[in-house]
């Protein structure tokens, strides 16, 4: 399953079931509401959220040592949380700049 994000201000921003719920989840909503929205109000504290949660994820991630070996050919390179994150923000940024909320599952 999908959940897609959507705003007038953007094009809409698609992840799959488990990585929307990941960013509902830090944005404080109900990762379980099929849909929902987050109001012209709440976009400021949504928008500090995301910010928070993707520089602690980049951290981690530098944190973390690099393996010296090239994967092999054919195998997935991990994609982090903050990767998955960026695009939500901006269209998160973009709705406040425009002045319009962003809605989920309608």
């Amino acid at each position: 399953m999908l959940i897609i994000f959507k705003s007038p201000a953007s094009g809409d921003v698609i992840m799959f079931q488990k990585n929307g719920q990941d960013m509902l989840t830090v944005l404080e909503k109900d990762k379980n509401d099929a849909k929902g929205i987050i109001t012209l109000e709440q976009l400021p504290e949504a928008i500090s959220r995301l910010r928070a949660a993707i520089e602690i994820d980049k951290a981690r991630s530098r944190a973390q040592p690099e393996d010296d070996e090239d994967p092999l050919p054919g195998t997935p390179i991990p994609v982090n949380f903050f990767q998955r994150a960026v695009p939500l923000l901006e269209l998160l940024e973009r709705s406040l700049k425009d002045k319009v909320p962003v809605t989920w599952g309608v």
